[in-house]
């Protein structure tokens, strides 16, 4: 399966993609803006792992591997939610630092959100980034998340206690991007 939306592609994580992943991930920038189970340094084993762990529940897809220029520079996923909040999706994402503030992201963003809308019975995704990754707040703001809340003195990273932001997009004033599926 592939999601194509206006220069990127997003195809479900395969294991021929480990190396890549390992070496976009391997990077402390990303690694400071991301929750503390990505770990730093990243290396090969940690991306197959993940990879094994990840690719036999994949169905329906909800993890991809962002193409931009034919080669994976990122990571998309949804997680869907149980219990109360089954209603709910957390998007998470990573890009290839030498792509940042290129569109990339939002172009993710919008592509998965619009994937999410329309194959998985939910009312709201959201998104919770750390407060002071701008690049971040603007990718989401550009895909038409909207800032709920600042969360003061939410989490701790690198021993810095810091706030977090949530984003979301609900449903109900969603319109879909125009994108292509591929089986």
């Amino acid at each position: 399966m592939e999601i194509l939306f206006r220069d990127i592609i997003l195809k479900p994580w395969s294991l021929e993609y480990a190396a890549r992943l390992a070496e976009i991930a391997n990077n402390r920038n990303i690694a400071d803006n991301l929750r503390d189970g990505l770990p730093y340094p990243y290396r090969l084993e940690d991306a197959l792992t993940w990879l094994n762990m990840t690719i036999p529940v994949n169905i329906p897809p909800r993890f991809f591997a962002i193409f931009s220029g034919g080669i994976p520079a990122g990571s998309i996923g949804i997680l869907t939610k149980d219990n109360i909040y089954r209603k709910n999706i957390e998007i998470g994402y990573f890009l290839e630092e030498e792509l940042w503030g290129k569109g990339i992201i939002t172009a993710a963003l919008i592509s998965v959100t619009t994937y999410a809308f329309r194959e998985f019975d939910i009312e709201r995704i959201y998104a919770e980034v750390f407060a002071d990754n701008q690049g971040s707040r603007r990718a989401l703001e550009k895909a038409g998340y909207v800032c709920e809340a600042i969360l003061r003195k939410n989490i701790i990273k690198n021993n810095i206690i810091k706030d977090s932001c949530i984003y979301s997009r609900l449903r109900e004033n969603f319109t879909p991007a125009f994108i292509k599926i591929n089986p």
